[in-house]
């Protein structure tokens, strides 16, 4: 989930403790060009705050003036279409004549709302997939545990939004030195959740950057607890193999999508030997990506950390193989 859901549901939380009126709208379907994809949830209480959004622009204020006009939602939840004409669509900014299709649920009048919230904002945080069904018709809407995600889908027959809800990918980093610091700076700008572990708690105490979770303690346990899924990616930067070695034992046994040590080839090769004697099979050695990120002539702490994210985006996208050839030929050129 997209760090800005996260914030809506939150905010949203908030404003049912005190006791607020307070509407969330999720974007159900879109046609042609639009700003925001389906999923996208906006919030907005009496007041006129905004959290979230649903196109960037005058959708947004439109809505909030028919929240405020009682045309929509004011006594149970409501679909609504924006963009049906040309003319409408240039209106509220959605442009190449596209349309936005969003449900509007008044929370404040949904009894189960808030222990619903709690459920969903827990299960997030503990990096689990809910799913969350909400029937027009009553106004009610129910929360459970899932496995996977599942396409958001509104049933227009019977009126039913079924919405899951789950973690966005996750930069596990080992080590709290330079490159990490760059590193989770830019993962976090790309929209990444980064946990940074540490058993120094000297290293951990220089550690500025705002907005990551910070674990003291030896990495093998904490990824076991907080990146044992396929949506983290775990990274080894302590060049301290008592500490890498042990995180990375456990990281080569997760379905992490991607895991890589910092080092260089020769000490990459030596890394892997030792992984072998301490008994990680050699199906899961061949997991590591080390010497870690693309090879793009990275020597500063900024570089490298631009290579590991530059691979790291190549192998969510599977198209490591072709970035790897087009390095290769520019090289070779």
């Amino acid at each position: 989930m997209q760090a800005v859901d996260k914030e809506v549901l939150t905010q949203l939380l908030l404003w049912l403790d005190e006791q607020q009126k307070c509407w969330l709208a999720t974007v159900i379907q879109t046609w042609g060009s639009s700003p925001r994809p389906v999923g996208s949830l906006f919030a907005c209480n009496e007041h006129g705050q905004m959290v979230g959004s649903l196109s960037g622009g005058c959708v947004e204020d439109d809505l909030l003036a028919k929240l405020a006009n009682a045309e929509l939602a004011a006594e149970s939840p409501d679909f609504f279409e924006y963009g049906v004409s040309t003319e409408e669509a240039e209106k509220f900014g959605l442009p190449c004549g596209g349309a936005l299709h969003i449900v509007v649920e008044p929370q404040h009048l949904d009894p189960d709302a808030r222990s619903n919230l709690i459920t969903l904002t827990e299960a997030l945080n503990a990096r689990r997939c809910v799913a969350r069904e909400v029937d027009l018709n009553n106004g009610r809407s129910t929360v459970h545990a899932v496995t996977k995600h599942s396409p958001l889908l509104f049933d227009t027959t019977t009126q039913v939004l079924r919405h899951t809800y789950g973690p966005r990918l996750q930069l596990f980093i080992i080590g709290a030195g330079m490159v990490s610091q760059y590193l989770a700076e830019m993962a976090l700008m790309l929209n990444y959740e980064v946990t940074v572990c540490d058993p120094r708690q000297a290293m951990m105490d220089d550690f500025k950057v705002a907005g990551v979770r910070k674990i003291v303690d030896m990495p093998d346990d904490a990824i076991r607890a907080c990146a044992n899924d396929e949506l983290s990616a775990i990274v080894a930067l302590t060049h301290d193999p008592r500490i890498d070695d042990m995180g990375l034992m456990e990281a080569l046994t997760t379905p992490a999508f991607y895991i890589g040590a910092m080092g260089s080839t020769r000490t990459s090769a030596s890394r892997r030997e030792r992984l072998l004697e301490l008994g990680v099979s050699a199906e899961n050695v061949d997991k590591l990506h080390a010497p870690i990120g693309l090879p793009i002539g990275s020597k500063t702490p900024p570089e490298i950390a631009i290579a590991i994210l530059a691979e790291i985006n190549a192998i969510r996208s599977q198209r490591l193989p072709e970035v790897i050839q087009q390095l290769n030929a520019a090289s070779a050129g």
